[in-house]
């Protein structure tokens, strides 16, 4: 329920933020400017995919897990989404997270979220993976 309400907020503030550009600088021109950034958004989502990926083979190849790499992917992917959905406050997030410097902290940050989450050993209701409330099935 709370994702669902969050994409609301979402298309709300995209919208809202079409709307002023489009009054300062013309329909048209929000237009154009929305393609082109989705357009850049994907060349530069390629190109960042295919440094991520020289990244992981050359971790393979070394004999290491690639597990930093495998999180950029993953990043990369997310900012790719973010950049195609036409809208500028979710450009600049997906801006945000594409490049090198700044998707360095978004994966620190997954890191940590997913340690927590593991080093409690459960989902949402607090119970690790083997506590079934008392109950044993056979």
């Amino acid at each position: 329920m709370a994702f669902l309400a969050l994409i609301v907020v979402v298309i709300v503030v995209e919208i809202a933020v079409i709307i002023q550009v489009a009054h300062a600088i013309g329909a048209l021109n929000t237009i154009a400017l929305l393609i082109l950034v989705s357009v850049a958004g994907a060349y530069l989502t390629k190109h960042e995919g295919f440094v991520v990926l020289r990244r992981v083979r050359a971790q393979l190849d070394a004999g290491h897990m690639p597990a930093a790499e495998l999180v950029d992917g993953l990043l990369v992917l997310a900012a790719g989404v973010l950049l195609f959905v036409p809208g500028f406050v979710t450009a600049g997030i997906g801006l945000l997270i594409l490049f090198p410097p700044t998707r360095a902290l978004f994966r620190t940050f997954l890191r940590r979220r997913f340690d927590v989450r593991v080093y409690r050993g459960g989902g949402r209701d607090g119970r690790g993976p083997d506590d079934h409330g008392g109950a044993i099935d056979v």
